[in-house]
């Protein structure tokens, strides 16, 4: 059984958003913008997308409804173009020129609704040479200089999921870009196209970096400056245990507390000489293999050395200040991130689990008013 969008949860109450399926950021961003109360209509193609996923895990559809609608059949495009009429939002993950290509693109839908926001997630955005390319994550992070910052030095650069280039530097700013546009939309009556390219949004994400590359503050390597896991006391450390606890004593109130908890205050001078730094990560390491997570974890609490175990996926949940947040929470028996940031007047929550492709299509029908499209076995008949 399908469940209607519960009106007046999360501040975008009321924003119709039509996403068309895709995976990774796009999903992503229209989930956040779920999350935040907008009626999203996720438009489903038959047979699914390349995500080899059971539709009931994928909780980045949840609070979103789907409808089924076959974009290379000849009815396909017109049902799109008329959820697109109705909506304040679209967001397409395509490679450009594909959207154009099936009859749903800007200007199609601008025709039909000149105040929509069209929101466009790729990795190298809509012009440039490599616009056409196919590309993941990791390939869009490389030439930004971003991939390149994380990681041992005598390694090869870390790779950090998916988080940085396809949530972050992608779905992130997609939302900020598409609800900025609705800003101006409702101001004004204009819709626009809103281009958020994975390669801008990652690159523009290390701003202050490159502020302090220009100073002379930053070195141009890993490893080697403040930030980067180069500075002793901003980094991880493996305890007796094999696991790990993660240290940010950067100002020297927090740096001075983290030594006395770890019996070092002899080595306070170091803090500023980075030609110490080599000793002092080797006495800070020596001591932290001296005792387990668990019991670094009960040393530093309550004090503000800024250190913090490392805790897994499943570990995290159980985490007493995010349970205590409700940071995690449960539906359908999977247990996910709660929506977020958070609102005073207009709370969020995990409404509806993830929408199975094609359920909602009725319900989305009746609630937007939906013209009936004849059947294209009726329009063959009519014509005989």
């Amino acid at each position: 059984m399908t469940t209607a969008q519960t009106p007046g949860h999360g501040p975008l109450a009321g924003v119709r958003v039509v996403e068309l399926a895709g995976i990774g950021p796009g999903p992503f961003a229209a989930m956040l913008l779920a999350d935040l109360g907008a009626d999203v209509v996720r438009v489903d193609r038959p047979g699914g997308t390349s995500l080899a996923m059971d539709p009931a895990y994928d909780i980045t559809n949840r609070n979103k409804r789907s409808v089924l609608i076959d974009l290379k059949s000849s009815d396909g495009p017109a049902r799109v173009l008329d959820l697109a009429e109705r909506a304040d939002i679209l967001v397409e993950g395509y490679r450009p020129g594909v959207a154009e290509r099936l009859g749903v693109g800007p200007d199609a839908c601008h025709a039909r609704n000149p105040a929509l926001v069209y929101g466009r997630m790729t990795g190298w955005g809509q012009e440039g040479p490599l616009a056409g390319r196919a590309g993941h994550d990791i390939a869009y992070l490389a030439p930004t200089g971003v991939l390149g910052m994380i990681g041992d030095p005598d390694g090869p650069p870390a790779v950090p999921a998916n988080l940085l280039g396809d949530y972050g530097g992608g779905s992130l700013y997609l939302v900020v870009g598409v609800l900025a546009a609705l800003h101006h939309a409702r101001a004004t009556g204009t819709g626009q196209v809103v281009d958020a390219a994975i390669v801008d949004g990652a690159a523009h994400l290390a701003t202050m970096i490159h502020g302090m590359l220009a100073a002379g503050r930053w070195q141009d390597r890993r490893h080697a400056n403040l930030l980067d896991g180069g500075c002793p006391y901003y980094g991880t450390y493996e305890t007796a245990d094999g696991r790990y606890m993660a240290v940010g004593a950067l100002e020297q109130q927090f740096y001075d507390e983290f030594l006395r908890l770890l019996d070092l205050t002899e080595l306070a001078p170091a803090r500023k000489d980075w030609t110490r730094w080599g000793e002092l990560r080797e006495k800070i390491a020596a001591r932290f293999k001296s005792r387990t997570r668990d019991e670094w974890t009960a040393r530093f609490e309550g004090t503000d050395a800024c250190v913090a175990p490392v805790l897994s996926l499943r570990e995290a949940a159980q985490h007493p200040h995010l349970a205590a947040r409700g940071t995690f929470t449960g539906h359908g028996g999977i247990t996910q991130p709660a929506p977020a940031p958070r609102f005073s007047a207009t709370p969020t929550a995990v409404r509806t689990g993830p929408a199975r492709p094609g359920a909602d299509t009725a319900a989305v029908a009746r609630d937007w008013d939906l013209p009936a499209h004849p059947h294209p076995d009726d329009l063959a008949r009519d014509g005989d």
